[in-house]
């Protein structure tokens, strides 16, 4: 398989660090505060994957477009 691009590496590391959190979370050993620090970590790192991904499918709407339009001329 061909190497990630940094695009791929910065997801993983964002859906690694949200595995982490889970197991965390599920373990039950957290106090309620360091649980709901934990929560709002999480919910940053899936504010920052959601940016990712809508770029990821941005660039990808962008290629199929000038892609078709190659085709068009």
């Amino acid at each position: 398989m061909g190497r990630m691009s940094a695009s791929e590496r910065n997801l993983d590391e964002l859906i690694r660090r949200l595995e982490r959190a889970a197991e965390q979370l599920r373990s039950g050993e957290l106090s309620t505060d360091a649980a709901a620090t934990l929560v709002e970590e999480c919910a940053a790192l899936a504010g920052e994957a959601s940016i990712e991904l809508e770029r990821r499918a941005r660039t990808g709407a962008e290629e199929s477009a000038s892609a078709q339009g190659s085709l068009l001329q």
